[in-house]
């Protein structure tokens, strides 16, 4: 399959964000109003997934852990909610600065390692906080925290309104790729590519490699809490299996699906997996099956990724 021209890989980005805008309207013309939420959550997702390939694809740290960061936005926002903190300005923040203050804890120990050991400590970092998840009986343990509502935004703004919140949703996920297009090409980025390439190369020019992907840790934890406060409002629900390892797992198949390393790999993941998942659970009780299957064939025919099929590497 030849990759799509660079003029069209340019407008690529631009035709789909208009999609996405018309999709409200369009699926309100056909009596779909249901593909609102499937669209809404494929962006959440998405969010997620960018996250994990700013450190994946353009960091080269594979991380088993990343579910953590989402699953402390999520909680966070819906412990605050429950304590009577409904203000998405309040808690939306609060809730992000503690996905990134637990990135930093973690990244900070973890980033002393290498290979196998960093994916471990991740993945140990990440089991621990599903844990404390089930041990907070005062917040649901185990089955969950039920939110009182949506977040209040005020402005005139009714997260409660699906089409509103899809916008919202939508606006965050757009401004959160346009900052990551902005750093991977800012000369940090270009630094943190040159990490994944030659760590030892780019220590003897000078740049402080630890450093460096200590705050790609963090920032990809902070979008991740982004990410897991839309995702708690969207279900108005959290439980546990949000941190869980599998999460993570599924976060690494999002990246890989959609092509580690290329800038919109991960929307082309979570699109290609949760959009799959959805039809194939209409149709059989034995989707995991037959989604895993497809996923093979996927991976065989495309070996870079989705992404890698249409556009070419721009780092």
């Amino acid at each position: 399959m030849s990759r799509l021209s660079p003029r069209l890989q340019r407008a690529l980005p631009w035709l789909l964000l208009a999609a996405a805008a018309a999709l409200p309207w369009i699926a309100q013309a056909l009596d779909q109003v249901f593909y609102i939420g499937v669209a809404r959550r494929i962006l959440i997702f998405a969010l997620a997934a960018a996250s994990l390939n700013l450190i994946l694809g353009f960091g080269g740290l594979v991380s088993l852990g990343h579910a953590a960061f989402f699953g402390v936005g999520a909680y966070g926002v819906g412990i605050l909610m429950v304590e009577g903190v409904r203000s998405a300005w309040i808690a939306w923040p609060l809730a992000v600065l503690a996905a990134a203050a637990f990135a930093l804890a973690i990244g900070a120990v973890s980033l002393r390692t290498r290979g196998v050991y960093f994916i471990m400590i991740t993945l140990a970092f990440a089991q621990m906080v599903y844990y404390v998840a089930v041990g907070l009986k005062t917040y649901g343990g185990e089955d969950g925290l039920n939110l009182p509502g949506k977040s209040q935004v005020g402005l005139g703004i009714d997260l409660s309104h699906d089409i509103t919140f899809y916008y919202v949703v939508l606006a965050l996920f757009a401004a959160s790729m346009l900052l990551l297009n902005r750093l991977i090409d800012s000369r940090f980025g270009r630094a943190l590519i040159g990490v994944r390439e030659n760590e030892s190369r780019m220590e003897a020019i000078g740049f402080a490699t630890y450093r460096l992907r200590l705050i790609a840790f963090v920032i990809a934890g902070a979008l991740a809490g982004l990410a897991g406060v839309l995702f708690a409002n969207h279900n108005s629900f959290v439980s546990p299996v949000v941190l869980h390892w599998t999460q993570s797992a599924t976060l690494v198949i999002m990246v890989i699906l959609g092509g580690i390393g290329y800038r919109y790999g991960g929307l082309y993941g979570a699109a290609t997996l949760l959009l799959l998942e959805e039809v194939l659970s209409m149709y059989t009780e034995y989707w995991h099956l037959a989604l895993g299957v497809l996923l093979l064939v996927v991976v065989f025919a495309a070996p870079r990724g989705l992404a890698g099929l249409l556009t070419r590497k721009t780092n």
